[in-house]
C-alpha cells in the first residue's frame, strides 16, 4: 500500500485541573494532530505535543517539519516495507522527535489496519489490559494530598508524586502523601530533573530512613548530568527511573552501559515514535532491565498508541499513561477504554480511533 497524503490537523482539549511540575504549568492540551492516508481509502493517526521544555519542539516547529520534510520524503513509499520508510523517516531531518512520532504512530496505526489486527497484537501481543498510575501536580503539601486522596477514591493505586522545586521541603509532601493515602497505595515520585545529585541523595536517603516506600524516583538530576545520575543511582537503595536523559536507542544503551539508572522511562514524544522504542525494549530486555511507558500531556490519539506497545511489549511493566485522565473529557470515539487506573486495549484494527474530518479542514 503506497502513502498518498499526510495531513495535519489540530487539538485543543481542556484539562481537568492545571497541570503542574518543576518545569511548567499547563491548563489545556494544544497537539498536533496527524493523519496520514493509504490508496485504499485506509487512514491512521497520529499526536504530537509542543514540550518545548523536554523536547524542544514547538506548535511551529512541528508543523514545519511535517509538511517541509517528512511529508515529502514519505509519499508515494510503500507501507509495508516499515524498515525503509522509518529509515526514511528518521533520516530525512534530525531531532524533530515529536512530528517524527506523530508520523510514526499513524503509520503504525494505517499498517496495523492493513493487516486487520490490533496494533498490539503485531508489537508483540503481551497483554490487552494494564494499570497506570495517576499524576499529583506539584503543589502546597495540603493541596497536594487532597489530589491524592481523591486519586484513590477514583480508584487508583499507584500515584506519580510530581516534586522537584523546593529541594529538601519536597519530603514533606511525600511524607504527607504518604500518611495520607496509607502504605497499600505505591507512591512514585518525579523530580523532572529538578534536584542535584548531592541533593538528591540526600532527599532519597531521607525518604528511605523514613520508611516512605517510594517505589522509584525518576529523573532527580538535569538530563546532561549523566554522571550525577550515576552517582545517585550507586547511592540509593530506591530504583532510579531516567526519563529525559533517554531519547534515543543510543541514550538507552550509554545509561544501561554505565548502570546509570535502573530502570527506563519509554516517551514515544522522546523516541519519535514505535520504531525506535522498539530497539529500547530489546535493548532492555537483552540486560534485565525494566521500562514504564509514558507520556507528555497528550490526548488519548497517542496515549492509545502507547497503549499498544505497553499491550505488546512484556518488557514494558509500569505505565504512566495518564493524559486521558487529566483532560476534562475524551472526545473521540473507540480505541483504548480508560477505566479509572485500568486500560483495556480494544479489538478494532489499528490502535481503534477515529477523528473527526473537521480537525484536518484547511484553515
Amino acid at each position: 500500500m503506497k502513502i498518498m497524503d499526510i495531513q495535519i490537523g489540530r487539538l485543543s482539549l481542556p484539562l481537568a485541573h492545571p497541570f503542574k511540575t518543576a518545569l511548567r504549568t499547563v491548563e489545556r492540551i494544544e497537539d498536533i494532530a496527524v493523519k496520514v492516508v493509504g490508496e485504499d481509502g485506509l487512514v491512521g493517526y497520529g499526536e504530537a505535543p509542543p514540550t518545548a521544555v523536554i523536547t524542544g519542539d514547538t506548535t511551529g516547529s512541528i508543523l514545519c517539519a511535517i509538511e517541509d520534510y517528512i511529508k515529502p520524503a514519505l509519499v508515494g513509499m510503500d507501507l509495508n516495507d516499515l524498515p525503509n520508510l522509518m529509515g526514511r523517516l528518521n533520516s530525512c531531518l534530525v531531532h524533530n522527535t515529536s512530528p517524527k512520532a506523530a508520523v510514526d504512530m499513524a503509520l503504525y496505526d494505517l499498517w496495523a489496519k492493513s493487516q486487520g489486527k490490533p496494533l498490539y497484537q503485531l508489537l508483540g501481543n503481551a497483554r490487552s489490559s494494564f494499570e497506570t498510575d495517576l499524576t499529583i501536580s506539584v503543589n502546597s503539601v495540603d493541596e497536594m494530598v487532597k489530589d491524592a486522596l481523591e486519586a484513590t477514591r477514583r480508584g487508583f493505586t499507584t500515584l506519580k508524586i510530581k516534586v522537584g522545586k523546593e529541594g529538601m521541603a519536597d519530603i514533606d509532601r511525600i511524607t504527607a502523601i504518604r500518611k495520607a493515602v496509607g502504605n497499600d497505595v505505591k507512591l512514585r515520585v518525579d523530580a523532572n530533573q529538578g534536584w542535584t545529585a548531592a541533593q538528591s541523595v540526600a532527599i532519597i536517603k531521607t525518604m528511605e530512613a523514613r520508611g516512605l516506600n517510594v517505589e522509584l524516583v525518576e529523573q532527580p538530576v538535569p538530563a546532561d548530568d549523566v554522571a550525577g545520575l550515576k552517582y545517585v543511582t550507586g547511592q540509593v537503595e530506591t530504583p532510579i527511573l531516567a526519563d529525559e536523559a533517554v531519547f534515543s536507542p543510543t541514550d538507552a544503551a550509554n545509561l544501561i552501559a554505565l548502570r546509570a539508572c535502573d530502570l527506563i522511562n519509554i516517551k514515544l514524544m522522546k523516541t519519535g515514535g514505535i520504531w525506535n522504542a522498539l530497539k529500547i525494549c530489546e535493548l532492555a530486555r537483552q540486560h534485565h532491565m525494566d521500562c514504564m511507558i509514558g507520556c507528555m500531556l497528550e490526548s488519548q490519539v497517542a496515549v492509545a498508541a502507547a497503549a499498544h506497545l505497553c499491550g505488546g511489549q512484556s518488557v514494558i511493566t509500569m505505565a504512566d499513561l495518564d493524559g486521558p485522565s487529566l483532560c476534562a473529557s475524551e472526545p473521540f470515539p473507540g480505541g483504548p477504554v480508560f477505566d479509572g487506573p485500568t486500560i483495556r486495549l480494544c479489538g478494532s484494527p489499528g490502535i481503534g480511533l477515529e477523528l473527526p474530518d473537521q480537525i484536518f479542514a484547511p484553515r
